[in-house]
């Protein structure tokens, strides 16, 4: 069931609440002829005045670990007014909650492995069940930048398909392409996973949550957002996403490389990572091999590869500099015929 919700903005945001589809696997069991998948939950957003035409593109936006699709809802409507306003393409944005986060954590469906293979699969089914055509665009944050190259990567190897049309442009927003060195994973991210491993079940309040944060010497606005990330249950606080599936996706993500797609985008293909500036999780070493990848001369046979640094933003790139991150994504998707 879909509902519009009309916003200050003068854009209109379709709601799409979670589905349930059986997808045929041919099991043999006689007691089961099907294996019930539940599809992610996920939004939509488009311009006001295109809501009765036909689309003609569509972007998959993907939070990171422990988010939701609603964190990326204002940029999502910035972008859906620059691509209306400047452009005679009609687009589609969809904001995707990944397994174990948002409207998704709920479902049973979405069977482990909680890794980066089944996360991409979760899009390629979702896209199957809607019936809708394939996104043009896939744009990741953080967990959310390398399971767009996973499901670039699995597209491109015919894991959903043989003819299936590739995403012209894949955005990895602030996410290291590698594995991640187990000496270098001290970092906010690591350490924000490790605190919330330790707190009390239930959480007392939203209150008791940011104050407790901040005193162990989380930021402000960090502890506000993840304070953002409780739900009422009766008379206490839970959280809005699976912790210890989405402690999963983080351990898939760190183990993951994917260099060789960087090296051999597929063709027609643009991969672009976004670096923000004053983020803590870019070696000089990565850095350099990222700016030697951008600078290769392509003959075409292959795809292409850029590099693009954010400035004044540590890793919350959406909430540190949602301007400057626009006018690096916006005209790029625009420019798609």
């Amino acid at each position: 069931m879909s509902r519009a919700i009309r916003n200050k903005l003068g854009f209109t945001q379709f709601v799409t609440q979670p589905n349930i589809l059986g997808f045929n696997l041919g099991l043999t069991n006689s007691c089961y002829s099907k294996r019930w998948l539940e599809i992610l939950a996920f939004e939509e957003i488009r311009a006001s005045n295109a809501i009765e035409k036909p689309y003609d593109r569509t972007a998959f936006i993907l939070h990171g670990l422990l988010g939701s699709a609603r964190n990326w809802r204002s940029f999502a409507r910035n972008l859906s007014s620059y691509l209306s306003s400047n452009f005679s393409s009609e687009w589609r944005l969809v904001l995707v909650d990944l397994r174990n986060h948002g409207n998704s954590s709920g479902l049973q469906g979405l069977h482990p492995p909680h890794d980066l293979n089944n996360a991409a699969a979760d899009l390629a089914n979702l896209v199957k069940a809607q019936g809708w055509d394939w996104p043009d665009v896939v744009v990741g944050h953080s967990l959310g930048g390398k399971v767009a190259l996973q499901f670039a990567q699995s597209g491109a190897s015919g894991d959903y398909g043989d003819t299936i049309p590739l995403p012209k442009q894949i955005w990895v927003l602030d996410s290291v392409p590698g594995v991640v060195n187990p000496e270098d994973s001290n970092g906010e991210v690591e350490q924000v996973l490790e605190t919330l491993q330790s707190l009390p079940s239930p959480i007392p309040s939203r209150k008791w949550l940011v104050e407790h944060m901040m005193k162990l010497g989380f930021s402000k606005s960090l502890s506000e957002w993840l304070g953002t990330n409780l739900k009422k249950s009766n008379d206490h606080e839970t959280w809005a996403f699976n912790l210890e599936g989405a402690v999963e996706m983080f351990n898939s993500y760190r183990e993951k490389d994917y260099w060789a797609l960087l090296e051999n985008p597929p063709r027609g293909m643009e991969i672009s990572i976004v670096q923000a500036e004053k983020s803590d999780r870019w070696d000089s070493h990565v850095v350099q091999r990222l700016e030697t990848l951008a600078k290769k001369e392509r003959d075409g046979s292959e795809g292409i590869f850029s590099l693009h640094v954010l400035p004044k933003s540590g890793h919350w790139v959406h909430v540190d500099n949602p301007k400057g991150l626009l006018e690096i994504v916006a005209p790029k998707i625009a420019s798609l015929k």
